[in-house]
C-alpha cells in the first residue's frame, strides 16, 4: 500500500455507487457541447425576438451566452437536464412554463429534450470513452465482492455505459428517467442515491459514493453515505469538501483499497 495514499477500507463497505460524468465516462465535454449549442440557438431566437443580439464576437449583447465551463458546471453538472434548463433560465432571469399544449412553443421540455438529443448527436459523432483508472478500480472491487451501482441525472444511463463498453460492470443503474418516473427530487437531494442503494439492498452507511460533482457530492453527505468521494477533474477541491467530501482525487488511480482480498474470496467459493 502507498504511504499517505486515500484509501477505501472494503470491511466497512457492502457497494459503491459511482457517478458517470467525469467520473467514469469522458463525457463532461460531450454534454458541455449540447448545452452549449441548446442555450446558444435558444438565446439567438429570443434575442431577435426582443430585437436583441447574443453576446459574441461582434459585441453588443444584452443576453450573455451559455460559457464553458462555467455555465456548465454551475447548473448542469451532476443535475437532471430539466434542472440544468431551470438553473441557467433563473440564471439569466428568463421564465419559461415546464409545459405546453402549443405546438412549437418553447418550454422547459422542449429545451431539455433538445439538449438530450444534442447529446446524442455528440455521442455518435465523436464516441463515448472510459476513464482506464475508473475500469480498473471497477473491476477490482467488484472481484472483491463490492456491488456496484451507476447513477446519473440524465437519462440513457445504460446506453451510454453500453457505449462505453462498460454496462457488464454495474449490478444496476439508475437515472433521470427513473427519477421522472418516481418523481424523485433533483441532487443534492439523495433521492437517486438511496433508489441505488435500495435495488442494491444495502445501507447508505456502508456504501461509498463516487462523484464528479458538487450536487453529487453534498447529495452523499446528505443520504449519510460513507465515504463520499469526491473526484475533481476541475481544482475545486475546497469546494468539494466543503459540500461534504470525506476525500478529493484528482483521478480513481489515487486510491486505494484495503481489505477483503481476491484470494480470500476465492477461498470462500
Amino acid at each position: 500500500m502507498r504511504m499517505n495514499s486515500p484509501t477505501l477500507h472494503l470491511d466497512r463497505l457492502d457497494a459503491a455507487v459511482f457517478g458517470l460524468d467525469d467520473v467514469v465516462v469522458d463525457t463532461a465535454l460531450l454534454h458541455a457541447t449540447a448545452w452549449q449549442r441548446t442555450f446558444d440557438s435558444f438565446l439567438r431566437r429570443r434575442g431577435r425576438r426582443a430585437g436583441l443580439e447574443a453576446d459574441g464576437p461582434g459585441g453588443g449583447s444584452r443576453i450573455p451566452p451559455f460559457e464553458l465551463p462555467g455555465d456548465y458546471l454551475r447548473y448542469a453538472a451532476g443535475r437532471t437536464t430539466t434542472e440544468g434548463v431551470r438553473g441557467f433560465l433563473t440564471a439569466r432571469g428568463i421564465t419559461l412554463a415546464d409545459h405546453s399544449p402549443e405546438p412549437g412553443e418553447e418550454t422547459v421540455r422542449t429545451l431539455a429534450d433538445h439538449k438530450d438529443a444534442c447529446f446524442g448527436e455528440e455521442v455518435r459523432r465523436v464516441g463515448v470513452s472510459a476513464y482506464p483508472a475508473s475500469v480498473d478500480l471497477l473491476r477490482d472491487l467488484a472481484a472483491r465482492g463490492v456491488r456496484l451501482a451507476a447513477v446519473t441525472g440524465d437519462r440513457g444511463c445504460e446506453q451510454l455505459l453500453a457505449a462505453a463498453g462498460i454496462a457488464d460492470l454495474f449490478d444496476v443503474c439508475v437515472d433521470g428517467g427513473d427519477a421522472a418516473l418516481l418523481g424523485l427530487p433533483a441532487q443534492p437531494d439523495p433521492g437517486l442515491l438511496l433508489e441505488a442503494t435500495h435495488r442494491l439492498g444495502v445501507s447508505p452507511r456502508r456504501t461509498a459514493v463516487l462523484s464528479g460533482s458538487l450536487v453529487g457530492v453534498e447529495a452523499g453527505w446528505h443520504g449519510c453515505f460513507e465515504p463520499v468521494v469526491a473526484v475533481d477533474r476541475y481544482a475545486r477541491a475546497d469546494d468539494f469538501y466543503r459540500r461534504g467530501a470525506h476525500v478529493v482525487v484528482r483521478d480513481l488511480a489515487e486510491l486505494v483499497l484495503s481489505g477483503r482480498c481476491r484470494q480470500e474470496l476465492l477461498a470462500h467459493r
